[in-house]
C-alpha cells in the first residue's frame, strides 16, 4: 500500500476559523495541513502569538495532523502591495523578520519545514542583482535556526523554475537545512517535463509537495481533473522516490466552497492512490489484473478527461481510460509475451463496452515491438472497427492504428467515424497518414450524401478541404 500522506492548505479555508478548518481537514481524511501564516490564521505578529501557536500545535496533535508552515499570505507584510517587500527587494528587512518568525513557529510546532519563495524583483532591479539579493537572504535565514526551509519555484518570480532552486542550493554550499517545495501544478504550467519527473530530479531535496492542477503556461490552481496534470502518475513518482513528507492540497481561491471542494479532492486523491496501488500488486501478482481492470470504473470515475472540449471522451478517452493503460503498462511489465497476450485478450473478450474500449486506447503501451503483439493488437482493432458504438471505433483508431494499421483497414476506420459520428479528431496522425485513396473515398462518401438529399459531415468536408499533395497522388 502507498505510504503518501496527503494534507490540505489553510489558505483554501480563508473563510474559515482555524479551528474549523484544522478539524474539517482532518474529518475528511487528511494526515496533515499546509499552515498559511497569516492574520487570520496564527498571526505571526499578533502579541500572543506564542499563546497562539501552543494552542494550534496541540489541536494539531489532539487530531493527528502533521504540519508543514507555508509563508505565501498575500497582505500580511504590506496592506497595499501583495506579497511585498520580498527578498529581492531594496530593503527586505521585514521579509527576512517575518521568515525567521515563521521558522520560530515551524519549530515550536513541530512541522516539517518553512516553505517559501524568491518573489518577484522591483523594477528597474536586474537579474544579477536580483539573485545576489536572493543567495544573500536566503543565506540569512538559514543561520541560528533548528527549522528546515523549502524554496519553491513560483511561474512568474525570479525563481520559477526547479532547474534555478537547485542552482541556489548548490551555490549556497548545498546547506543542510534547505530544500525543495515542489507544487505539481506549476510543473504543468512552466516546466518542460512532466509533474512527475520533476518529483525525480528534486528528489534528494524535496521537503514539500503542493498538489493541484493547472494547464500549461496558465498559473491557475485548478480542482484535480480541470487541468492537464496526470495525478496517478505524479503519485507514483512520490512514491517510487520514497517521499515521506506532506502533499497538500494547494487550492488558495477555492475558500468559498472549501469544505466541498477539499472532499472532492480527497476522493480524487484516493481514486489515483488506488491506481498506484493496483499498479503495484499486478507487477507482483499479474492474475490481479482480472479482478482489477473491471473495478476501474468504480474506483476512478467514468468522466472524459477533457469534459470542457471532449465531454463524451471520443478524441482524449476518459478517466477509467487512462487508469486501465497505467494498469495494462504494469501488466506489460510483469509477463513474457505469451502470457500477456493471452491475458490482455482475455480482458477484451470478457470485458464490457468499458473494458474493451480501455483495452483498444492502450494497445500503444504493450510491447509493440513484439509481432505477437502487433498480431493481437490489430485483431482487436479490428473487431472493434466492425461494431456501431461509437466508443470502440473512437478507441480503435488511437496510436496503436496510426502506427501499425495497414492502409486499407485503416481508411476504412476514417469511414467508420464518418459513418457513425465519431469526430476525426480521435483519428491519432490523420493528417500523416491521409492520402489521396482516403480523399477519393470521402469524396464518393460525400457524394452519396448529397444525392440523398442529406447533409455531409463537417469532419468529410475538412478531409476534402485538405485536398492532396503531388506525393500522395504518387502514392
Amino acid at each position: 500500500m502507498s505510504t503518501l500522506r496527503f494534507g490540505y492548505g489553510t489558505n483554501g479555508f480563508a473563510n474559515h476559523r482555524l479551528d474549523d478548518a484544522l478539524a474539517i481537514i482532518a474529518d475528511l481524511g487528511y494526515s496533515g495541513v499546509a499552515l498559511t501564516l497569516d492574520h487570520a490564521h496564527l498571526d505571526p505578529f499578533a502579541d500572543d502569538v506564542v499563546a497562539q501557536t501552543e494552542r494550534v500545535a496541540a489541536r494539531l496533535a489532539e487530531l493527528g495532523l502533521g504540519v508543514v508552515v507555508e509563508t505565501g499570505a498575500r497582505f500580511l507584510l504590506d496592506p497595499w502591495r501583495k506579497h511585498q517587500p520580498t527578498l529581492l527587494s531594496d530593503d527586505p528587512a521585514l521579509r527576512l523578520d517575518f521568515l525567521r518568525r515563521a521558522a520560530d513557529i515551524a519549530v515550536d510546532l513541530g512541522a516539517e519545514c518553512v516553505s517559501f519563495w524568491s518573489g518577484v524583483a522591483d523594477p528597474g532591479v536586474d537579474d544579477e542583482t536580483a539573485w545576489r539579493r536572493l543567495s544573500a537572504g536566503v543565506a540569512t535565514v538559514l543561520e541560528h535556526t533548528e527549522a528546515r526551509f523549502a524554496l519553491e519555484p513560483e511561474p512568474g518570480h525570479h525563481v520559477q523554475h526547479l532547474d534555478q532552486a537547485l542552482r541556489l542550493y548548490e551555490e549556497l554550499g548545498r546547506p543542510d537545512n534547505l530544500g525543495i517545495t515542489l507544487d505539481v501544478g506549476h510543473c504543468v504550467a512552466v516546466e518542460p517535463v512532466s509533474a512527475a519527473e520533476c518529483v525525480r530530479r528534486a528528489a534528494p531535496l524535496l521537503l514539500n509537495v503542493q498538489l493541484d492542477d493547472m494547464r500549461p503556461g496558465v498559473h491557475e490552481h485548478l480542482e484535480f481533473g480541470e487541468g492537464q496534470l496526470d495525478l496517478a502518475d505524479t503519485l507514483a513518482a512520490l512514491a517510487d522516490v520514497g517521499y515521506a513528507g506532506l502533499a497538500a492540497v494547494e487550492l488558495p481561491r477555492h475558500s468559498h466552497a472549501a469544505p466541498d471542494v477539499a472532499r472532492r479532492a480527497r476522493a480524487a486523491l484516493a481514486a489515483a492512490e488506488w491506481v498506484v496501488d493496483t499498479e503495484t500488486a499486478i507487477r507482483s501478482e499479474p492474475s490481479r489484473v482480472r479482478t482489477s481492470f473491471p473495478a476501474v470504473g468504480r474506483k476512478v470515475g467514468r468522466t472524459a478527461v477533457r469534459p470542457d472540449v471532449d465531454p463524451d471522451g471520443l478524441v482524449h478517452g476518459t478517466l477509467d481510460d487512462r487508469a486501465r493503460g497505467r494498469l495494462l503498462a504494469a501488466l506489460a511489465s510483469a509477463l513474457d509475451t505469451d502470457t500477456l497476450v493471452k491475458e490482455v485478450e482475455e480482458l477484451y473478450r470478457y470485458g464490457d463496452g468499458a473494458e474493451r474500449r480501455g483495452v483498444l486506447r492502450n494497445l500503444h503501451v504493450l510491447p509493440t515491438d513484439d509481432p505477437h503483439v502487433v498480431e493481437l493488437g490489430v485483431r482487436l482493432v479490428t473487431d472493434a472497427l466492425r461494431a456501431n458504438d461509437t466508443g470502440l471505433v473512437a478507441a480503435a483508431l488511437g496510436r496503436f492504428a496510426a502506427d501499425h494499421l495497414d492502409d486499407h483497414a485503416w481508411r476504412h476506420g476514417v469511414l467508420k467515424c464518418l459513418f457513425t459520428g465519431v469526430p476525426t479528431a480521435a483519428v491519432v496522425d490523420l493528417d500523416r497518414r491521409r492520402d489521396a485513396e482516403l480523399v477519393r473515398m470521402v469524396s464518393d462518401f460525400a457524394a452519396e450524401r448529397r444525392a440523398a438529399g442529406r447533409p455531409v459531415p463537417p469532419d468529410a468536408e475538412a478531409i476534402l478541404a485538405l485536398g492532396t499533395t503531388d506525393e500522395e497522388v504518387a502514392r
